[in-house]
């Protein structure tokens, strides 16, 4: 298998030589990236300003006849810090060990201006600022105990979308910065937003990886498609179209959260201090761009899966806190499904990996071990692809590096995101095992029936497993023991009752009679 990389050709980045889960995977995921943050970092690309060499991009992604003709060229972006709202918003939260006195004297600068901007009769603007800021604060979705800067707002609009900034406070005490205007006079950077600890790229990552999915042609993707029964509909085997229901879907679902949020953070980040946001992310006709990484060429079908699940969740009629919620999950799953893939590609094995999902309160013992034994086999498969990388290519062999990609971006990845959505456990202790969660399902059930539409339970199961892995009844059962252990295992027809009743419970599940049942979009008319 070759090492490509999209959108252009990496192999002589140090980043590249260096770590083998980076070259297989791409640039980069990383155990220190939190699921919301992943999420916020691809909307962060998708909705700032865009370059390809020297063509802009407005949109969130780019058009289909640019991704066509996108050569070797770098993407570029222009993301905002917005740190006057972090600041507003969540200093008062922070450790006081981290409030720098500069800090302190804006934040007391930027309450000063919006006490003069507010026109009420009562004499309450302390009471009012205070319930802004307990508004935003509210908003929070990452950071706790970290600088203020460092935190994350919950991506509900595009104006609480913001870059991540690091505060570095020994260079500000060696040079005695006291206030704030001596932050950005000078060349040094107090505030870091080039160091990718919390936005780590793994946003960036899957941006590109989708855009690198949607450069197929419509025949590349029928072809891909009806080989291993996908499941698409119609215009999701045309790549223009499913892009032109990304841009819709994007636009659909930032319409939905209160503009008033949106208006109010703008407000408050450039109103009250226009300088600061020029100074961090410079004015409109001279944008701060910063260089995206690249993924992997090779994974271009988990790019093109991602692209159907957006374009589902975004067609759902959910609400925006629950569209982000499901978006989020999808995130995590799919990280979850490029490791796997990737990893199966790379050691060139003709079978597929298997995810054998169990009920959380499954007592059968040996439902039990395959599905731990599925479990365990693809953290090998993730353990052997990266030293395969690490081998047998012509690039440096440091042990330590070895080390960090299998610790922060390989099996160990997998195992501490598929934990913390709970799709594996126990979170502590032996006999992990792949579960079923009522998120989960419901998200896989809005991912996988058409919007409105309904198809049979056995249908159901099949896209599952063609599109993740993923088995439940005692056929797949099977099929996941001869592929780790050799042989087939008879197995009860009834070890799917679980399932059933989960779907049934939820409300998604309609029994034509005994042996036929109809699944159920969650949001069925």
């Amino acid at each position: 298998m070759t090492d490509m990389t999209f959108p252009y050709n990496a192999q002589n980045v140090d980043a590249f030589r260096r770590n083998p889960a980076i070259r297989l995977y791409g640039n980069r995921f990383s155990i220190d990236q939190t699921s919301i943050e992943l999420l916020s970092e691809f909307f962060l690309v998708a909705c700032s300003a865009k370059k390809i060499g020297d063509d802009e991009v407005e949109t969130y992604f780019p058009s289909y006849e640019t991704l066509l003709n996108w050569d070797n060229e770098k993407l570029k972006y222009a993301p905002t810090i917005r740190l006057n709202l972090k600041l507003f918003s969540f200093l008062s939260a922070s450790r006081i060990d981290s409030r720098h006195v500069s800090h302190r004297k804006h934040h007391s600068y930027l309450i000063g201006r919006l006490k003069e901007k507010i026109d009420t009769k009562e004499d309450n603007e302390n009471e009012i600022i205070k319930t802004l800021e307990n508004l935003l604060m509210g908003l929070q979705a990452a950071g706790y105990g970290r600088t203020w800067c460092a935190q994350s707002f919950l991506p509900i609009c595009k104006n609480l979308i913001a870059g991540e900034a690091i505060w570095a406070e020994t260079k500000a005490a060696k040079a005695g910065v006291q206030d704030w205007d001596e932050i950005f006079i000078t060349n040094k950077r107090y505030f870091e937003t080039n160091k990718h600890i919390f936005y780590a790229r793994g946003g960036e990552l899957l941006y590109l990886q989708l855009c690198n999915g949607l450069q197929r042609t419509k025949e590349e993707i029928r072809s891909w498609s009806g080989k291993i029964g996908l499941g698409f509909e119609e215009e999701e085997l045309d790549p223009s179209r499913l892009l032109s229901s990304l841009e819709n879907g994007f636009d659909s679902l930032f319409k939905k959260s209160p503009q008033i949020i949106g208006k109010l953070a703008n407000f408050i980040d450039e109103k009250l201090d226009k300088e600061t946001s020029v100074k961090t992310d410079g004015e409109a006709d001279f944008l701060r761009y910063v260089e995206a990484g690249w993924c992997n060429a090779n994974t271009w079908q988990e790019g093109y899966l991602l692209a159907v699940d957006i374009v589902r969740i975004l067609k759902s009629d959910f609400d925006i806190i629950e569209s982000i919620h499901y978006l989020e999950t999808l995130f995590v799953l799919h990280n979850l499904r490029t490791l796997a893939m990737q990893s199966s590609r790379q050691l060139d094995e003709s079978k597929d990996y298997y995810m054998a999902v169990t009920s959380a309160s499954e007592e059968d013992g040996a439902l039990k071990r395959i599905s731990h034994q599925s479990l365990k086999s693809i953290e090998k498969k993730i353990y052997y692809a990266i030293n395969d990388f690490f081998e047998n290519q012509d690039y440096e062999k440091d042990q330590k590096y070895l080390n960090e990609a299998s610790r922060r971006s390989g099996h160990k990845l997998f195992l501490n995101l598929a934990k913390k959505i709970d799709f594996v456990i126990p979170k502590k202790g032996s006999g992990a095992r792949f579960v079923m969660t009522p998120e989960v399902l419901k998200l896989l059930v809005a991912i996988t029936v058409p919007e409105n539409g309904r198809i049979t339970y056995d249908t159901f199961k099949e896209i599952i497993k063609s599109r993740w892995g993923m088995v439940f009844d005692n056929r797949g059962f099977s099929e996941c023991n001869k592929s780790i252990n050799g042989s087939e295992i008879y197995i009860d027809s009834n070890v799917d009752a679980w399932l059933i009743e989960m779907l049934d419970e939820s409300g998604l599940l309609v029994h034509l009679s005994d042996s036929c049942a109809l699944v159920l979009h969650p949001k069925q008319d």
